[in-house]
Formats: structure tokens, C-alpha cells, sequence
């Protein structure tokens, strides 16, 4: 797959232009500096920082860090590489070079936010190169007046000795500069992925991975290209498996079919039968792939209340239009229920299944809690959407758009519960949000947020629903540019995903750090821990930027 490494010429100067006026006030060195992880450096602009040498980083044990090395010269590199070496404290205790990553990031087009939801031409928006996806090659040609950012990542093993630990980084373009790490181990540990309570829940598209690799969908081929993508979630903390038992859940918005796992079918007697073969064998993968704790099944309130299912009589797909709470509706769901419920009852999957639903109206969804919990009064239900106190008793994982908040006695309830409450944010969203304009920290801001007001986790509607060539072009015909997707084909990651799962890990720390101050009494630390929290309001966004927030609020926690 090599076209996913490239960006088209065309593209790039059509849209990035060098600086003459700049780039002429340097001398033909080749300049190398340390940079914030924070911040997207622009491709044809000399970056205007003061060049430094050595990152200082402060790590607990298990947790990942990471920064930007920048290259940009008046002169082509033919051949840009990095090299890191172990990292080893006084005692002469290692972190093994293994435990660090590089990768050069690629820049891609994107635009604005420009009022968010709707329907979007090119041309009517601006547009400019950012970097965003992470490309793990082990070498890169440099053009001359181009910076080439590069992803620096270093994780922590949970057994490392805590102390100052140093090394280096070899930045090789013909001749070798060497760039010093200094990094402080604390004695804290931050448990695996696996482990950590943050209930992420990012939507998984399996026909996009089929389209851009080109193989057949639900082929052996296509397992094989989806098991990277899944794992590199679930190392991220992934909670939830998105199971769609209809065709098209959201009314076809996204560029790639959304085609459901089970098969329908009314037999020539008026009879049904379901097909459940390949979600079983699709649960099974995922589950393989280290995703486990949820299966979310979308839905029975689709965004075009049109149910597809094949009739024998007519010997072809048939659609069935019918509101929630009519007679046709009930009569189609309930069948399927009570035997979708005896089948997952068989895999042992009933306790962890929902029936899913998003952004659906209060009514639409009384009559479907109705009809569900007749079938089992055990079934769980999930939404994501506007908050209704209404219904919330009989929502299981409720997530609500980032405007709403719940009072805290219902948090306090639901937390009783055990019941997962989390937020979304979407093209609504101005901030915080993960577009591939969006600062990088606002990703991490995520993470704070739910810390601070409660929520047990974070849910964003696309993983990986591609455009139409996402490696060079993150727009999309409906919302702004990378609202579709967090990671790439490859895959690669990005920056935006690497700092969503820092602000995981973040969430984690402040979780782990409130139960240690609770436990030793120490109020004061409490207070200062929970005042902090109190300062992460989305309308601060506003006027403070979210990396000033972050580093911060970072240097108290490390503290």
C-alpha cells in the first residue's frame, strides 16, 4: 500500500507555499530542534522557536510520552533518519531502546470549522496542510524549504526503577546530530490498557478497511487487514464493540456502506429466520483482538426509519418503513428480539450486549425501552445524545453531548450503578473536539474534562470512516475535515489519537491519585487536585488554549 505514504503533488502546492522572505534569513545548515508536542508546525515555514537540544520529559511506569523532533534546511536531505538509544539511569538500570518509537509525520488537507454540521463544497472553505498522520518508515527524503516533524514516543515499562533516566536520539541526514533525553521516572505505576476504568468507546467501520485495502469484504483477507486496526485500539483502552444488526444504522452518512452482521429473511410462509453466522464470527474477532467488555448493537431506531430484510416470497430485499410503537414495528422487532436474545443467551453474551441507539428523539425511544425490556426485562439499552431525565433510569451507558451536564445525584447514582455515563463531542463542537485543524491538546483536554465533571468516559462516532483518500485529504462532503476518523490506513496513527490516549492516561493518574490522597488523609492534596479539575470548563476554551490548560494542570499532577 504504498500510495497511503504519499501525498500528490498537485496537492502540495496547491495548497502549501514556501516563504521566500524566510527561508532567506537562514544559512544553508540543516537545523534540528526538540518541539511541544502541542503544536502542528506548518510545512513551508520556517518554525519560530529557539532551537533546543534536550527534552525533558517526567513519565510514571507504564505510561507513554512524547514529543516532536523538527528538520528544515535551505538545502534537500536525500535521506532523513532517527535513531534512539537505550535509556539508562545512575544505577545503570535500562529502558531498552525497544520501548521507544519514531515516526515521521505527513501532512493532509484540511479546512475549517465554519459552522460545523452541514453540507460542505472545497471550494467555499478555507484550506491549508497539516500534520496528522504518523508514518512509521524508517527513512524520508527532505525537501529543501519543507519541515519535516518527527514523532519521538517512549513507554515507560511498569517495572522500570523510578530516577532520572538519560539518553540520546541520532538524527542522521548524512551527518549525524545528537539530541540529549532526560527523562524522570516517578514511583507511581499506571496500570495496562486492559486495566485502565475509562470507558472509550470509538465507533469501528469494517467496510472502510475492506475498501481501502482493496479485498473482499468479510473475506479471510479482510479479517486479516482488520486485526491491526482493533488491536492498535484496543491498546488504547477501547471498551466497546460497534455490532450493526441492520443495514445502514445512519442512513448511509459516511463515504463506505455500513452493512449489517446479521441476515434477515421472511420465508415464504410469513415466518423469520436470522442468519447470526457472521456476527458471531465478527464478535469473536474483535473480542480476539483484546475489545471485549461491550457489545453495541446499532439500532432499532435508524436515522431513515428503514428496515431492509430479503423475502423468499418476492425473492429479493425488501424495506420495511415503519415509526417505533406501530403495529409493523413492533411485529418486525419483536420476533427478532426474542430470538437475537435466545442466540446471545447460547454465546454467553447476553450480559454484556445492548441495543444501541443515537441521537434518537425521547418518544422513539420510550416506545422502543417498552417493546425491548417486554422481550427481557434484562436487556440493556445504550444512547447517545440529549440528556432526558425521562428515560434515564432505564439507560444503561448513557452518553450525552459535551453541552449537558447531570445533576450530581444522578451522577452518584449511576456511579452506584455501575452504569457507564461518558460524553461525545461531534461537528457541533467548535471545541473541544478532534478535527485535524483542532489544537492536539484539546484531545488531551478530553480526558480532563470527564475527570472533572464525572464521566466515566469519552465516545466519538468514527474510528476510522474514511473520505474518499484520507492519508492526503482529511475533508469530507458533510462536516469538517477529520470528523470522520482518528487513525489511517495502514494503519498509522496520528497526533490526534496519540493524544487522546494521553488524556486517557491522564483521566487514569487522576483517578488513581484521588484514591491514594482519600486513603492517606492528605485533604489539602485532595483540595488542590479538586480545584484544578474545577478550572476545565468548555467555554474557558474560549480565551485560554488548551495547552496552557494541560501543561498546567500536568505539572500539578506530576507534582
Amino acid at each position: 500500500m504504498k500510495y497511503i505514504f504519499l501525498l500528490s503533488a498537485f496537492l502540495v502546492s496547491g495548497i502549501a507555499h514556501a516563504q521566500p522572505a524566510a527561508w532567506s534569513q537562514l544559512n544553508n545548515d540543516i537545523h534540528i530542534s526538540f518541539a511541544s508536542s502541542n503544536i502542528r508546525f506548518a510545512q513551508a515555514q520556517p518554525p519560530q522557536l529557539n532551537q533546543q537540544n534536550k527534552w525533558e520529559a517526567v513519565a510514571w511506569r507504564g505510561e507513554k510520552v512524547h514529543t516532536q523532533i523538527l528538520v528544515w534546511s535551505n538545502r534537500d536531505i536525500a535521506k532523513l533518519s532517527v535513531g534512539i538509544s537505550h535509556l539508562t539511569n545512575e544505577k545503570d538500570k535500562r529502558i531498552a531502546a525497544k520501548n521507544s518509537t519514531t515516526g515521521f509525520l505527513r501532512y493532509v488537507i484540511t479546512d475549517e470549522f465554519a459552522g460545523g454540521c452541514g453540507n460542505r463544497k472545497p471550494q467555499d472553505f478555507d484550506s491549508s496542510l497539516v500534520t496528522d498522520p504518523i508514518d512509521p518508515v524508517t527513512s524520508i527524503a527532505v525537501m529543501k524549504k519543507n519541515v519535516q516533524p518527527v514523532w519521538l514516543s517512549i513507554t515507560v515499562p511498569a517495572t522500570a526503577e523510578p530516577g532520572l533516566y538519560s539518553g540520546f536520539v541520532t538524527i542522521n541526514t548524512g551527518k549525524k546530530y545528537r539530541l540529549k533525553i532526560a527523562l524522570k521516572v516517578l514511583d507511581e505505576i499506571l496500570p495496562p490498557p486492559a486495566a485502565w476504568k475509562f470507558d472509550l468507546d470509538l465507533w469501528q467501520h469494517p467496510a472502510a478497511i475492506a475498501r481501502v485495502h482493496k479485498v473482499a469484504l468479510w473475506s479471510n483477507a479482510h479479517f486479516d487487514k482488520m486485526r491491526p486496526y482493533y488491536t492498535m485500539l484496543a491498546a488504547a483502552g477501547q471498551k466497546c464493540i460497534t455490532a450493526s444488526i441492520m443495514n445502514e444504522p445512519w442512513g448511509h452518512q459516511t463515504f463506505d456502506d455500513f452493512p449489517s452482521l446479521i441476515k434477515w429473511t421472511k420465508k415464504k410462509d410469513g415466518s423469520w429466520v436470522y442468519d447470526y453466522s457472521l456476527f458471531d464470527r465478527y464478535i469473536s474477532f474483535v473480542m480476539s483482538c483484546g475489545i471485549k467488555n461491550r457489545i453495541n448493537c446499532y439500532t432499532m431506531i435508524p436515522w431513515k426509519l428503514s428496515f431492509q430484510y430479503y423475502d423468499e416470497g418476492f425473492m429479493k430485499d425488501t424495506v420495511l418503513n415503519a415509526k417505533p410503537g406501530s403495529v409493523e414495528y413492533n411485529a418486525h422487532w419483536s420476533t427478532m428480539l426474542t430470538d437475537f436474545t435466545k442466540h446471545l443467551k447460547v454465546k454467553k453474551w447476553f450480559s454484556i450486549t445492548s441495543i444501541s441507539m443515537d441521537e434518537r428523539p425521547m418518544k422513539d425511544m420510550q416506545a422502543v425501552i417498552k417493546l425491548v425490556k417486554e422481550i427481557d426485562p434484562e436487556w440493556k439499552i445504550t444512547l447517545a445524545g440529549e440528556y432526558h431525565k425521562e428515560i434515564e433510569k432505564d439507560i444503561y451507558d448513557y452518553c450525552v453531548a459535551s453541552q449537558w451536564l447531570l445533576s450530581d445525584t444522578v451522577m452518584e447514582e449511576r456511579k452506584k450503578e455501575k452504569k457507564p455515563t461518558t460524553y461525545y463531542t461531534c461537528c457541533v463542537e467548535a471545541y473541544p473536539n478532534g478535527f485535524t485543524f483542532s489544537p492536539p491538546a484539546e484531545q488531551v483536554w478530553l480526558g480532563w474534562y470527564a475527570a472533572a465533571k464525572g464521566f466515566t468516559g469519552y465516545l466519538r462516532w468514527a474510528y476510522n470512516s474514511w473520505p474518499k483518500n484520507p492519508i492526503a485529504d482529511s475533508r469530507f462532503t458533510a462536516w469538517p475535515a477529520g470528523d470522520t476518523y482518528q487513525v489511517y490506513p495502514g494503519p498509522l496513527t496520528s497526533i490526534r489519537f496519540e493524544k487522546l490516549i494521553e488524556g486517557i492516561q491522564d483521566f487514569e493518574k487522576i483517578r488513581l491519585l484521588k484514591m491514594k490522597l482519600k486513603k492517606a488523609g492528605k485533604e489539602n492534596e485532595l483540595k488542590e487536585l479538586d480545584t484544578l479539575l474545577a478550572s476545565f470548563e468548555i467555554e474557558k476554551l474560549k480565551n485560554i488554549p488548551a495547552t496552557e490548560m494541560i501543561e498546567k494542570a500536568k505539572e500539578i499532577i506530576n507534582r
